[in-house]
């Protein structure tokens, strides 16, 4: 068991590197409005679709 200064000191150490790390701050765009239709009917803007990703080429 390490004594209760040592176990402080590496605390303190690791507080100290988490400050020093910089930190990116990503551009994330605004969500587009969404448009509701009164007839019930799907807008052309659903978010649906099929992604095909072709892992062997």
């Amino acid at each position: 068991m390490l004594p209760p200064f040592i176990i402080d000191q590496i605390r303190k150490r690791e507080e100290e590197d988490q400050r020093e790390q910089p930190q990116i701050q990503l551009p994330i765009p605004e969500p587009l409005p969404r448009h509701e239709r009164t007839d019930g009917g799907e807008t052309p803007h659903d978010d649906r679709g099929v992604v095909v990703i072709d892992l062997f080429n």
